[in-house]
């Protein structure tokens, strides 16, 4: 019990929350996303480096797993629902082609590397996951976020998080030991989706009541406790009829959008995410074993080779999937790169895929790679194919929810 004493807690809340800082600071002076900084950081402080960090540590698996929540509950506050369901034919075939392809693709990669077909479903599910927040962020910054292209960017990638936290939840139960079959996908999908509607509907009834009740309660931080509790329970419910948690969360943040205290949660949420957020992508960091990835030992090169086959799939499923809405007019080819950086679901993917033992150190490091490899790719690679628009100005600072975003 020594290791999980207080003081020693401390220490390694030190040193993350230090080490996530610095690095993501970094990130963000040669124009990366922060969460780059922090997966990297993770690595540094990891056992396979400076040994700092333990990341099969309890506690500290269990702090970032609050992140994860926090994370996907802040997604959904930033989720206009309405927009969500009017999302044009374009955004749709843009965000099914940009998940049916990179799993596809990820999958025979993975059958052809010799892989389990579990384990090649769980690293094709890796690759379909898009970043709304890094795109978003990119496209800002160039000042083509209103653009046609954009537009038809950011549909996509929130269909994507959507069909991306579906396909979470059906790889969760098969690498729960369920056995792969149509019936048990179907299964599972269908409870996804099944408490996704339900939730919203029901809640979307129950939820302005609450809120209208807690604006009387005097007591400081209300909301935003009311909305936490929110986000749980749901998250309970969700994991309680064989879905995923943060497909609670997510959804608890669809319905907290419109509500009277809607900016005190916003701005609550961020702040707690600014703490829990980073521990989880330092965590996953530092489950990386670096030492599989040296090309001077013969015995890493087969985790070299997987790293960079999938690498190719994942760019080429998603930048493919850019020209899936083949009767738009606009560049194709920025709807691509714009739905090529991966985010947190893929990470979690990853995670989870190590935990259950179908992943072994070097395909878990193989698959980080990848997610790394996209998200350093996509901002160039958008700057090259749409300019900077003439007023727009590469921003260096974020607050607030757009912090968390970029970290998504």
């Amino acid at each position: 019990m020594d290791h999980f004493n207080v003081p020693h807690l401390l220490g390694l809340l030190f040193v993350m929350m230090g080490a996530a800082k610095l690095l993501g600071h970094l990130a963000q002076m040669i124009g990366q996303p922060s969460v780059l900084g922090e997966l990297l950081a993770g690595v540094i402080v990891g056992s396979s480096v400076l040994g700092w960090v333990d990341s099969s540590n309890e506690v500290l698996h269990v702090m970032g797993e609050l992140g994860v929540l926090i994370l996907l509950f802040s997604i959904g506050l930033e989720t206009d629902l309405k927009s969500l369901l009017k999302v044009g034919t374009a955004s749709a075939a843009v965000a099914v082609c940009g998940v049916v392809l990179p799993f596809a693709f990820g999958y025979a990669a993975a059958i052809a590397l010799g892989l389990t077909n579990i384990a090649a479903i769980v690293v094709g599910a890796t690759l379909t996951a898009t970043s709304v927040g890094i795109t978003a962020r990119v496209l800002s910054d160039l000042g083509r976020l209103q653009s046609p292209e954009g537009q038809v960017i950011l549909g996509a990638a929130i269909l994507d998080d959507v069909i991306g936290l579906v396909i979470l939840s059906v790889v969760a139960g098969m690498t729960g030991g369920e056995h792969v079959s149509l019936a048990s996908v179907a299964k599972t999908t269908a409870a996804a989706f099944g408490f996704l509607a339900v939730t919203v509907l029901l809640g979307k009834l129950v939820v302005p009541t609450i809120a209208n009740w807690s604006k009387r309660v005097d007591l400081p931080g209300t909301p935003t406790i009311l909305a936490l509790m929110l986000a749980f329970g749901l998250g309970w419910l969700a994991d309680r009829v064989g879905s995923a948690p943060i497909l609670g969360a997510f959804a608890a943040g669809l319905l907290i959008v419109g509500t009277p205290s809607f900016h005190d949660i916003e701005v609550g949420v961020t702040r707690l995410g600014h703490f829990f957020v980073p521990l989880f992508f330092v965590t996953v960091g530092a489950a990386v074993d670096v030492t599989v990835l040296n090309p001077l030992d013969p015995v890493n090169h087969r985790t070299l080779l997987i790293a960079l086959i999938l690498s190719l799939a994942a760019v080429a499923g998603k930048f493919f999937s850019g020209y899936a809405a083949f009767w738009f007019k606009g560049n194709k080819s920025v709807i691509g790169a714009g739905m090529i950086p991966r985010g947190e679901v893929g990470l979690i993917f990853a995670a989870m895929g190590k935990a259950q033992g179908i992943l072994d150190e070097g395909m878990f490091a193989a698959v980080t790679v990848v997610v790394m490899v996209t998200t350093f790719l996509a901002p160039p690679l958008l700057k090259y194919l749409a300019p900077p628009l003439a007023g727009a100005s590469l921003r260096k600072d974020h607050e607030g929810i757009e912090d968390l975003a970029t970290e998504g």
